[in-house]
């Protein structure tokens, strides 16, 4: 049924007195909000490591027990502590339990629900002097960062579209329907300075004032979900734990183009996500949210899925339009840019997922307040999926100009088991790698362009000082060559001559005019091929050839990999010095490369070596050598 002005009002009201228990650590426990809330993560990650289990774990005591009243259990979206999963936070203590399994929830309802003893040992906070802090402050990895994309995920309860609603939800709409024309929607976010989120940081107020521009009747606004690049999970995050904020961004945007028309083009590997927005759209609608006469102003506003394949070259606008359309998801040239003839040749805006869940905070704070975030010509917040080789594998959402050593070390946890940094990948297939040298570059669209990569949508992939750079630049072109549509030969050719080139290299059958053949190839494909994603492709190579030609040159020239991950330049080797001939290592051997005896030195045929490295593994003296 649809609600006023009014009666959105009441909703709020209501629901923040139910909320003020995990909003306000001051607050004080009533029956009216719950003894106490029970929050855990719904997100894919925890998800896939039995978090369901665990609720209902929980929900078979509270019921059991009679507390059903005094106990809310909540299931939210991701937390963003993705490698300490699952996560389980209760309220009103603030108390965080972190690797939480379904065979601890009898402990912690013992214990903590029922008595008020925390379980130390599954605690996220810091103990200090005996006492037990606050899990959140206590924490770098939460304390060190500044969440406004992220500000519900891991808050509320993402199906329920009141609570969202109790966090300011929908206000930023009613602002936008009571108190502001069109342009002053648009004038205010290009007075905040946001730009895209989704990689090629556009300023988005000024493709919104492009559109609006156009003297057309029909108009569209799309989202691009189709989040492709490997370690990327940031969208997917923000839409299992706060689809509303996308929204309520695509309705103001509709108002603030003259569009009636909405799409959200989500990946179909998302289920999560999927499921989450399809129960928020129906929420919506049934407030009178999205539909006819939004909110008693006159505007219209509808929306739609549409769920794409998984092709990465999908995440391109153009493509993405395409297969909107229910076509082949190809690029098209530009000009005309969408935002003059997009989908279905109307004009059209696409925003992606974080840039859309900026805009209802901008509305509300005031693009002054937004744009004193962040540096001169990158405003606001990031939000990066951190990986790879890094202790807090997680989502973080930092002010741009934050350090790559901050990221890394202080909110990251630095690199585990005591190895060096060694370089970071920042945008994907399409960017490039950071050096340690790097480390303290402040982190905006200009600077990672400056040192030859780019901001992308924000896959953050750690390296320490076990990974080739060559092999993870055939890595990356392994990617994209799967990936291209095919359309344009540079990069369905090109490309793929690239990544033969590479390779070869790392095979140990590359020679040195195959590195100055690979620069030529790569400057033609930047020059030549279709869409962005082509245009970007030789990057991985480019930026590990600039920073680490070493290893390149050691490749082609010594046959040697450095960092011995090249199996083809690989050999195992027996420390005679230090080899206790136990045998352990010729039991283990798959291809029994391996002989020798008590009396006789053992050692490897390198003829039969498969180069698995099960030796090296099982050799508990360590006398196992790979020499690259």
């Amino acid at each position: 049924m649809s609600k006023t002005i009014s009666e959105i009002h009441e909703i709020r009201a209501k629901k923040q007195k139910d909320l003020l228990i995990r909003t306000d650590p001051s607050a004080v426990p009533t029956k009216e909000g719950g003894r106490m809330h029970i929050l855990v993560c719904g997100g894919t990650g925890c998800t896939s490591s039995n978090s369901l289990k665990i609720m209902e774990e929980l929900e078979i005591l509270i019921r059991t027990s009679g507390m059903q009243d005094d106990i809310k259990i909540v299931k939210t979206g991701c937390f963003g502590l993705c490698a300490k999963g699952p996560i389980v936070m209760l309220y009103p203590d603030h108390i965080m339990y972190t690797l939480v399994q379904p065979e601890d929830v009898n402990e912690i309802f013992d214990s903590h629900v029922k008595n008020g003893i925390p379980v130390k040992r599954l605690l996220a906070g810091e103990q200090k002097d005996g006492e037990i802090t606050n899990a959140l402050d206590s924490l770098d990895f939460f304390s060190r960062q500044m969440r406004i994309a992220l500000r519900n995920c891991g808050a509320i309860n993402p199906e329920d579209i009141d609570e969202y609603i109790a966090r300011d939800g929908y206000l930023a709409l009613e602002k936008v329907l009571t108190e502001m024309e069109p342009e002053d929607v648009i004038d205010e976010i290009k007075a905040s300075g946001l730009r895209g989120r989704g990689g090629g940081g556009f300023p988005t107020g000024v493709k919104w004032n492009f559109a609006a521009a156009q003297q057309e009747h029909e108009k569209y606004v799309c989202c691009n979900a189709d989040e492709g690049d490997p370690g990327a999970f940031m969208d997917r995050s923000v839409l299992e734990g706060d689809p509303h904020s996308v929204i309520e961004a695509m309705i103001i945007a509709g108002y603030a183009i003259g569009a009636s028309q909405g799409y959200i083009y989500v990946r179909a590997e998302y289920p999560i996500a999927v499921e989450r927005l399809d129960i928020a759209i129906r929420q919506a609608r049934e407030y009178g949210l999205l539909g006819e006469d939004i909110l008693g102003k006159g505007f219209n506003f509808n929306l739609e899925l549409r769920l794409g394949a998984g092709a990465f070259v999908c995440g391109e606008e153009t493509a993405l339009m395409t297969s909107v359309e229910g076509k082949r998801g190809e690029p098209r040239p530009r000009p005309p840019f969408p935002a003059v003839k997009g989908l279905f040749g109307k004009p059209t805006i696409l925003n992606n997922v974080e840039t859309y869940a900026n805009i209802p905070v901008i509305i509300l704070g005031g693009a002054q307040w937004f744009s004193s975030i962040g540096t001169e010509k990158s405003k606001g917040t990031k939000v990066f999926a951190i990986g790879g080789k890094i202790n807090n594998t997680g989502l973080v959402e930092i002010p741009m100009g934050t350090t790559l050593r901050e990221i890394i070390f202080d909110i990251g946890g630095g690199i585990p088991n005591g190895k060096k940094f060694k370089a970071a990948q920042t945008g994907g297939p399409s960017g490039g790698c950071i050096p340690a040298s790097e480390l303290d570059t402040p982190i905006d669209y200009d600077s990672l362009i400056a040192l030859g990569s780019m901001m992308g949508s924000g896959g953050l992939i750690v390296m320490d000082e076990d990974t080739c750079m060559v092999d993870l630049a055939k890595f990356f072109l392994e990617f994209t060559v799967d990936e291209s549509c095919g359309k344009c030969p540079p990069c369905r050719i090109g490309v793929k001559r690239m990544l033969e080139i590479v390779t070869r290299i790392t095979e140990g059958e590359g020679c040195p005019e195959d590195l100055e053949l690979l620069e030529i190839l790569a400057r033609n494909i930047k020059a030549g091929a279709l869409c962005g994603l082509g245009q970007t492709a030789p990057n991985p190579v480019l930026s590990t050839m600039k920073y680490f030609k070493d290893e390149y040159l050691a490749h082609v020239i010594d046959k040697k990999c450095p960092a011995g991950v090249c199996r083809s330049m690989l050999k195992f080797l027996i420390a005679q010095d230090t080899c206790k001939r136990c045998g352990i290592c010729k039991k283990n051997c798959p291809a029994n490369a391996i002989s020798g005896d008590k009396n006789t030195p053992f050692s490897i045929d390198q003829d039969k070596c498969i180069k698995c490295g099960v030796c090296m593994e099982k050799c508990p003296f360590k006398s196992i050598l790979k020499n690259a």
